[in-house]
């Protein structure tokens, strides 16, 4: 039994090395593998923000007073928003939203100072662009605010010394800046390493198929399974570069802290990627031809990654049915467990629901595709 095994573990070494050896002759898998990844981060990272600032707004003052210019003045005091050239008509502002000159008007009505010095309710009407819901979302919370705070001056209310019977005191722990980077690089991070670890293998077996070398394997005594991890394990040595790499850089180009354990980082990542090498595994054991191993490994790994994982919806808002699915998405976990890792400090405590949903996915894809690799040409 035991010289069994040894020799099994011999023949998984030597496809290994085979394999390894493939991988440093093609020089396109490392830029896949190490290169693209980076470059790719870098783009996203930096290119999808949530966060807006200097958003452009325009004033219908018509009233033309003090009081007007002082609300006009106040609602740019905090560099949030920017006023454009002042309007005398909302309707040229709804032709500033059509050219996409301005987000958001503020209309100031006949009256306003008259008003503010009675006393008296003074209506400030907010005209919003609601092309782009997420924009407008923030326009109106960024603009609402400012209008409150000058509303709270003009009735002579000081915020910072007045006692109130109740008082909120707002802290955003592990994100106090609120900077979408740190709550997207994670997301991204699992991603971007989905999509090559399922292409680098989905192209193996199938690449294998296409040149006919796949005959001398079966002339071979090695065994099915043999094959299957002979081929994945040079491909996770280089899937965990690529996803140390990709962490490094998340910490150093966008200061993604790292509050939790390196060991539980490491598990998650390893265990993550033995799954989609395992799925790029069984798309090449079923296509036996590259462009449709390509084909199927990014439709199998893109839009999973992208839509099911909650790495920018939230999966508690979606429908019932895509929720169920999105338990068999592998990023899903990943995702959850970066964000716990890398911003929360959680531990194996808290994430091991993670690791296990993602170990019960690597076992059964692995199992699938040395069930589905047949020792038969036909």
């Amino acid at each position: 039994m035991t010289g069994s095994v040894g020799r099994a573990l011999v023949r998984i070494g030597a496809m290994a090395s085979k394999e390894a050896r493939h991988i440093v002759r093609d020089p396109r898998t490392l830029y896949m593998s190490l290169g693209m990844p980076l470059v790719l981060l870098f783009l996203f990272g930096y290119g999808i923000s949530f966060d807006l600032d200097h958003i452009p707004i325009a004033v219908v003052d018509q009233d033309r007073s003090d009081a007007s210019r002082a609300l006009a003045r106040a609602l740019t005091a905090s560099n949030e928003l920017t006023t454009a050239a002042p309007l005398a008509d909302p309707d040229e502002a709804l032709a500033r939203f059509r050219r996409g000159e301005v987000l958001g008007a503020v209309v100031i009505d006949r009256g306003y100072s008259r008003d503010v010095l009675a006393r008296k309710q003074v209506p400030v009407q907010l005209l919003v662009d609601g092309a782009d819901p997420m924009v407008a979302n923030q326009v109106l919370a960024k603009a609402d605010a400012l209008v409150r705070a000058e509303s709270q001056r003009l009735a002579g209310i000081d915020l910072a010394r007045q006692t109130r019977p109740v008082q909120v005191n707002v802290w955003t722990p592990y994100n106090p800046e609120s900077r979408s980077a740190l709550f997207m690089v994670p997301g991204l991070a699992a991603y971007l390493i989905a999509i090559t670890a399922v292409l680098l293998t989905a192209l193996t077996i199938a690449g294998e198929w296409e040149r006919g070398s796949m005959e001398q394997l079966f002339a071979s005594p090695i065994g099915r399974l043999e094959i299957i991890l002979g081929k994945l394990l040079p491909y996770l040595v280089l899937g965990l570069l690529e996803f140390l790499l990709v962490v490094a850089f998340g910490m150093t180009a966008f200061d993604l802290p790292l509050r939790g354990s390196g060991i539980v980082l490491m598990l998650l990542g390893f265990t993550f990627l033995v799954g989609m090498l395992g799925q790029g595994l069984l798309v090449s054991v079923l296509a036996k031809n590259q462009t449709v191993a390509t084909q199927a490994g990014v439709m199998s790994s893109l839009l999973p990654s992208l839509l099911l994982s909650g790495m920018i919806f939230p999966i508690e808002n979606m429908p019932l049915p895509l929720q169920a699915l999105s338990r068999i998405v592998p990023a899903r976990y990943l995702v959850h467990g970066l964000r716990g890792v890398l911003l929360k400090g959680n531990g194996f405590a808290v994430l091991w629901p993670d690791l296990l949903a993602q170990v019960l996915f690597a076992v059964a894809i692995i199992a699938l595709a040395t069930r589905r690799f047949q020792r038969r040409l036909a």
